[in-house]
């Protein structure tokens, strides 16, 4: 059943391997001995590690991928939360769980509580998409919606758990959690027998890497233990850095399964102690590497699910590595379908084996010809144009590449060799997720128009409330909306406002609510739109 509710206004590294719990001062926990008694295979499997051919090949390494999206409910996460709730007293049982999630996690603490036969109550956010949703209700988990964000549906499970006396399960600040995901580790060494060199390991709130290389290093030192991260969501390597849990004001929405903006103290504190470097990847590069995990198995990874591999290429490429062994983790499979066609556009551009280009030519006979024939025999991906004026045009190409970043240095060059202004468009978020679909949308009588980007919670009727919210002070002069199948919608917004009330569209802007970045400077914008 679900239901919806209303939303209320590094000490000395190695040193020891037991470890002293920071939020359980007086216990001291032995990750080796509690990872060996993790109970996991009532529910999880022991995954296979599956070399990537195809990738290997092309990188010069052998790449190694341990298999967590073939669990049961396509995700390491029920590792822990079952090793947790076996883990509790009869009297424990029988108060039932509650758990705060927005996907793996709650499917995980669903199945488990199943199998033991208990209550399970999941509380997710309002804006989690239905395929999740349902998923968690089909393992008898009693589903409540509730709040927008992950952090509204955090606070009131935790409201729930204290009214009604349910055991809360941690997603990942808790030490059973963690030794159950360590169990992973455990397995991987039990798999491979040549030396592995770097292991890659995806990050969000830190319980897959902390257990993982608790294990790892306490009995493999020399593998070196590299976290993965969203550029957009790297609140582990922020802590690191900063030598405390930190939180992020703000974390992206494509790798939601890693979107966290505090880590656990507790995996932090064992993050200081195994890890070795965090790393991050984009968008594209995580796209990319979803399309690599697909052509080796023919299985299609979430975006968490394809950071390790993105990490992997990129560590190699800059560290000139060559016939390593690398071992990566694809963490879950549990992608919503609308979400492929986002992710299969940015999966070439990530892998550089295609950019995106703006380009002025003469509006005359002749024009469009002559830089076909500036590109060469390269493929156009795609191709946009618009009619400016009567003496030049403006188009938005993409080109087939070959040979990665030195073949778009080159191509860039030479078109501008042959007289073409032209920008280079491929690292460009916003001409990646709107422009490309939108090119020509000029108008003359536009003279004070400001550009932005909004993201907004995703669920029926956000559209009209965001247009509620804007209001009609300003006339909306551009708008592109596009739904990537994800908790969040994105919108860019042309508004005309006059000089002098500035100061007035910034303040309403500010109490609205939602995320916004001003594009106005964009060149893509200047280029197309303005």
């Amino acid at each position: 059943m679900i239901t919806t509710s209303a939303t209320p206004a590094r000490p000395e590294r190695f040193a020891d391997p037991l470890l002293v719990c920071d939020k359980c001062r007086m216990n001291t926990i032995d990750y080796l001995d509690l990872i060996r008694r993790a109970r996991v295979y009532d529910v999880a499997d022991m995954t296979p590690l599956d070399l990537a051919a195809n990738l290997s090949k092309r990188i010069g390494n052998r790449v190694l991928m341990k298999r967590e999206d073939l669990q049961p409910v396509f995700s390491f996460k029920l590792r822990g939360a079952y090793n947790k709730i076996a883990g509790l007293s009869d009297d424990d049982l029988k108060r039932g769980v509650i758990c705060s999630s927005a996907g793996n996690h709650a499917q995980g603490v669903a199945l488990a509580a199943k199998r033991k036969g208990i209550r399970s109550v999941i509380v997710m956010p309002v804006t989690t998409p239905a395929i999740k949703t349902q998923a968690v209700a089909a393992l008898g988990g009693e589903v409540l919606l509730h709040g927008d964000t992950y952090d509204d549906a955090y606070a009131h499970a935790c409201e729930l758990a204290a009214e009604e006396g349910l055991i809360f399960i941690h997603p990942f600040d808790d030490p059973d959690v963690i030794a159950g995901q360590g169990t992973i580790g455990k397995e991987i060494l039990d798999q491979v027998e040549e030396k592995i060199d770097v292991l890659f390991v995806p990050v969000g709130g830190g319980g897959l890497i902390a257990g993982i290389a608790a294990w790892v290093k306490q009995l493999q030192p020399d593998i070196r233990i590299v976290g993965v991260e969203p550029d957009d969501s790297a609140a582990m390597q922020a802590s690191l850095a900063a030598g405390h849990p930190v939180t992020l004001d703000h974390v992206g929405i494509f790798a939601d399964g890693v979107a966290v903006r505090r880590v656990g103290d507790e995996t932090f504190r064992l993050c200081q102690h195994f890890v070795d470097e965090i790393i991050t990847v984009d968008t594209d590069q995580i796209c990319a590497a979803i399309r690599d995990i697909f052509e080796d198995t023919r299985s299609i990874v979430e975006p968490a699910g394809g950071l390790a591999v993105a990490a992997a290429k990129k560590y190699a490429a800059a560290n000139q590595l060559s016939g390593k062994t690398l071992v990566t983790i694809s963490c879950g499979a549990n992608v919503n379908f609308d979400r492929l066609r986002h992710i299969a556009e940015r999966a070439a551009v990530g892998e550089q084996t295609e950019m995106l280009l703006a380009a002025e030519i003469p509006e005359q006979p002749g024009s469009f010809r002559r830089f076909c024939e500036a590109v060469g025999r390269r493929s156009i991906t795609e191709f946009n144009y618009r009619y400016a004026d009567d003496r030049k045009a403006h188009i938005f190409a993409g080109i087939q590449l070959r040979h990665g970043m030195q073949e778009r240095v080159e191509l860039l060059a030479g078109l501008r060799e042959e007289g073409f202004p032209v920008e280079d468009l491929s690292d460009n978020e916003m001409a990646k997720l709107h422009v490309r679909h939108m090119v020509g949308g000029r108008s003359a009588g536009i003279r004070n128009e400001r550009l932005f980007r909004f993201e907004f919670p995703e669920r029926p009727g956000a559209l009209l409330d965001f247009l509620n919210a804007i209001g009609t002070d300003w006339n909306i002069s551009l708008f592109h909306y596009r739904n990537h199948g994800s908790d969040y919608g994105r919108i860019l917004a042309g508004i005309d406002v006059p000089q002098e009330e500035t100061d007035e569209l910034e303040a309403h802007l500010g109490e609205l609510g939602y995320t916004h970045w001003e594009e106005s400077d964009n060149p893509a914008y200047r280029m197309f739109l303005s």
